[in-house]
C-alpha cells in the first residue's frame, strides 16, 4: 500500500506560491518510475472550469515532474470501463479537495470503489489533497455541509477504509476543525489523524512518513481514553499498526 494525504497547502493556482513541491516530489518518487502516468480526479467539487483548471496546474506541476497526466473528467462516470481503463494504467491517482461526501457517493454509485482497491492493491500510488487525503481513510472530518447548506459544523464521513484511523486536514489553518474534531473523536473509537497544511502522511508498505514542506507544520494523534481526549505530536516515522493504534 503506498499512500500520500496531504492535510492541505497551495498548488500554484492564481498566483500563490506552490507549497506543495517537495510532497509532490515525494509522490513520483514512490512509484519508482522515472515517467509515471498520473490521473486526476476531481470529483469531489461540481464539473466545471475551476475543476478543469485545478487540472491544469495538477497536470502543470506533474509533467514538470515527469510524468504524464491525464483526467477523469465527470462526464466519463456512467462509462464504468472507460473509468477502469484509466485507473488499471495509472501509476498515481491524485484526488482533488472539495466536497468530501459528494466525492464518496460517486464513488460508491458508479462502482469505483472496488476499482481502486484493486488499484491500491497492486501498488498504485494514492495521494491527494484535503478531501482527496480524507478519501483513503475509515473516516474523515469534513467540511460538506457548506458546499450544500452553507453550515460551518464539520461532519464525519465515511472514505475507503484503507487506513483504519479518522483523518483532519487543514488543523492549523481552519478554526473549527480542533473543536469538531474533539466533539466527533467522542463518539469514534480508534484515532484520528490531524494535519497541518503542508504536512502529508506517506504510507509505503507496513510503515508511514510525516512529509513537510515548511518547518512549523505539524501532525497529531488525536483519541479518547477513558474520558479523556488527547492530542500527542506523531513521531516523524514509524509503523502504520503505531499510527492507527491508542499508545
Amino acid at each position: 500500500m503506498k499512500i500520500v494525504a496531504i492535510g492541505g497547502g497551495s498548488i500554484g493556482r492564481n498566483g500563490y506560491e506552490y507549497e506543495l513541491k517537495s510532497i509532490d516530489e515525494e509522490i513520483v518518487a514512490l512509484t519508482g518510475k522515472p515517467n509515471p502516468r498520473l490521473v486526476f480526479i476531481g470529483l469531489a467539487l461540481v464539473a466545471g472550469e475551476y475543476v478543469d483548471g485545478y487540472f491544469d496546474k495538477i497536470d502543470e506541476n506533474f509533467s514538470a515532474l515527469g510524468c504524464k497526466c491525464e483526467y477523469l473528467k465527470e462526464s466519463f462516470l456512467p462509462d464504468r470501463d472507460r473509468i477502469k481503463a484509466l485507473i488499471d494504467n495509472a501509476d498515481i491517482i491524485y484526488v482533488g479537495g472539495g466536497n468530501t461526501l459528494r466525492l464518496m457517493n460517486l464513488f460508491k454509485r458508479y462502482g469505483m470503489v472496488e476499482i481502486l482497491a484493486a488499484a491500491k492493491d497492486r501498488g498504485c500510488v494514492m495521494c491527494g489533497v484535503s478531501a482527496g487525503g480524507i478519501c483513503w481513510h475509515k473516516f474523515g472530518n469534513s467540511d460538506s455541509r457548506k458546499f450544500t447548506s452553507e453550515s460551518l459544523q464539520l461532519i464525519k464521513v465515511s472514505g475507503l477504509g484503507f487506513i483504519d484511523a479518522l483523518y483532519c486536514p487543514h488543523y492549523d489553518t481552519e478554526p473549527r476543525r480542533q473543536p469538531d474534531l474533539e466533539r466527533m473523536m467522542k463518539r469514534t473509537s480508534g484515532v484520528a489523524l490531524a494535519f497541518d497544511n503542508c504536512a502529508a502522511l506517506k504510507i509505503d508498505g507496513d510503515n508511514y512518513e510525516v512529509l513537510k514542506c515548511k518547518d512549523t507544520a505539524k501532525a497529531r494523534k488525536c483519541f479518547y481514553r477513558n474520558g479523556k481526549y488527547t492530542v500527542t505530536e506523531l513521531e516523524n516515522s514509524g509503523t502504520v499498526t503505531e499510527l492507527t493504534a491508542k499508545p
